[in-house]
C-alpha cells in the first residue's frame, strides 16, 4: 500500500476496518460526581468527556424564557488532545462554531417546553482527537443529558461519512479525513 493509499486491494482501510465499519465505541455514564449528568464517549482513539448541569435557575435575568428552557453549550479541546502542541484560545472560531452546532442539536432533542424559566448547561471536552470529534461530542452530550434525567424527545447520535479515493467511508479517522 503506497503512502497516499487508504484502501487496500482487499477493501480494508489502514486500521483494518472495511469502508462501512465503525471504530470501536465505548460509553460510560455517571463519570463525574459533581455534575447532574456526565458521560465519557470513545470512538476509536477519539475520547470526549461531557457534563450536564441543570435544569437550574437562569444565570442572567435577561436570558429567561417564560415558555421554555435555554440551553447553553461549551466546547473545548484539551491542549494535549492532538499531536499539535499549539494553544487554542477559549474563543477560537472553531470552538465557537462547534459549541453552536452541539447546542442546536441538543435544543432540538430536549423537551425545552417542559422546563420553562430554566437553564441547562452542557460542557464537552475533547481529551483525545483522532477524527469524528463533532459526532463524538454530540454522542457524549446526549448520553450526559440522559444521565441527568433531562426529558428528551428522542436520543440523538452522530456519525460522520466521507468520500476518499472514490470510496464512500463511514466514521473517518483523522488520517482519512485529512487525506
Amino acid at each position: 500500500m503506497g503512502q497516499k493509499e487508504f484502501i487496500t486491494s482487499e477493501g480494508l482501510r489502514r486500521d483494518g476496518r472495511r469502508a462501512k465499519e465503525l471504530r470501536r465505541i465505548n460509553c460510560q455514564v455517571g463519570v463525574l460526581q459533581d455534575a447532574d449528568g456526565s458521560a465519557m464517549f470513545e470512538m476509536g482513539n477519539t475520547q470526549v468527556l461531557a457534563s450536564v448541569f441543570g435544569p437550574r435557575e437562569v444565570e442572567s435575568r435577561a436570558d429567561i424564557k417564560q415558555d421554555r428552557a435555554i440551553v447553553k453549550c461549551e466546547y473545548a479541546m484539551a491542549n494535549f488532545s492532538t499531536g499539535e502542541r499549539r494553544r487554542r484560545g477559549k474563543a477560537d472560531r472553531r470552538s465557537t462554531e462547534l459549541s453552536k452546532v452541539i447546542r442546536n442539536t441538543l435544543e432540538q432533542t430536549i423537551c425545552v417546553e417542559l422546563l420553562p424559566r430554566s437553564q441547562i448547561d452542557a460542557c464537552v471536552q475533547v481529551l483525545q482527537a483522532d477524527g469524528g470529534t463533532r459526532c463524538a461530542c454530540i454522542n457524549a452530550a446526549a448520553l450526559a443529558l440522559a444521565d441527568a434525567g433531562i426529558p428528551m424527545k428522542d436520543m440523538v447520535s452522530g456519525c460522520a461519512a466521507g468520500h476518499l479515493q472514490s470510496t464512500p467511508l463511514l466514521d473517518l479517522n483523522y488520517t482519512e479525513d485529512s487525506g
